[in-house]
């Protein structure tokens, strides 16, 4: 019975959900996977490791006596690939979509019915969470009181964390973010945001994954200095897929990327003079990303 819920797995189609009255849903379409996502190799394994773990531990979330979910908090610059590591998430497990805007949700109440009707095996996402002003500080009216029509802190972390988690097997629930500074240290701690995954700016491994995918190239002459520019540049991968999207001759594609890449180090270079002085000394590239390739992306597992 195993062997057969994983093929007729295989074989399914992926839905994404949106609510529109009721949850309304079409096929996910979305091509990307682990191996087309312009991340770190070692960053992305070890998502797959953990991705793989939790699908198998059933008897153990039940044994221990905790909700058969998991929590994932993406955070980083807009444009590192957050919208497309759940999609992948989504196609590496065959999990449906439901993508839900907290704005659209009128109360606790209406977010406890939504998600209540959100199918086992799946990924609720709830995207920009910081824009949520109710749910920025516990200190707020909003924590426990706010209006009847807005979505506390307090009613999120009941779902998430409460009774009502357990309604449900085998969810994942994911929370993107611009700025994980702006969040509640609530939503942060373990059991709801199991794992802070930083979506930083390109490395020269995600240029080569990007040039793989829309150039069909492994190597070329210009790769060294397209990789240095990268590595003194805060670039995302948004940004370098635009350029490798403009077709024509490979060297033609690669020339205009060098060229977009040096103007963006000029306009760093103006910014940087205007302000009069250069990035904190204090700042480490883990956060910035501008240097060090291997600290552009990590996870930090929290429980």
């Amino acid at each position: 019975m195993e062997t057969f819920k994983c093929m007729e797995s295989e074989k399914r189609s992926v839905r994404l959900y949106a609510y529109e009255g009721p949850w309304g849903s079409i096929n996910l379409d979305h091509p990307s996977t682990f191996d087309t996502l312009a991340m770190e190799p070692e960053l992305k394994r070890e998502i797959m490791e953990d991705l793989d773990r939790f699908v198998k531990r059933k008897d153990f979330y039940r044994r221990v006596g905790k909700a058969w979910k998991r929590g994932y908090l993406l955070y980083g610059p807009p444009g590192t690939g957050k919208s497309s590591l759940v999609a992948a998430m989504a196609n590496y497990l065959k999990f449906d979509i439901y993508d839900l805007e907290l704005a659209s949700v009128q109360g606790n109440g209406g977010l406890r019915s939504l998600l209540t009707g959100t199918a086992n095996r799946s990924i609720v996402v709830i995207e920009d969470i910081d824009c949520s002003a109710q749910l920025q500080d516990r200190g707020d009216a909003g924590y426990d009181h706010g209006s009847q029509n807005q979505v506390t802190l307090s009613g999120l972390l009941t779902f998430i964390d409460g009774l009502w988690s357990s309604c449900g097997d085998e969810r994942i629930i994911v929370f993107t973010t611009n700025h994980k500074d702006r969040l509640d240290p609530a939503l942060l701690r373990p059991g709801r945001m199991d794992m802070h995954i930083h979506m930083s700016y390109c490395s020269p491994n995600g240029f080569r994954i990007l040039a793989s995918n829309y150039l069909q190239i492994e190597n070329h002459r210009l790769f060294d200095e397209i990789e240095r520019l990268i590595k003194e540049l805060e670039v995302t991968p948004a940004e370098i897929a635009e350029e490798l999207m403009k077709g024509g001759d490979v060297d033609d594609v690669l020339e205009g990327l060098v060229g977009f890449l040096e103007k963006k180090r000029e306009k760093q270079m103006e910014l940087l003079d205007e302000s009069g002085s250069g990035k904190d000394e204090g700042m480490e590239t883990v956060e910035t990303g501008s240097k060090g390739v291997e600290e552009k992306a990590e996870m930090e597992i929290v429980s």
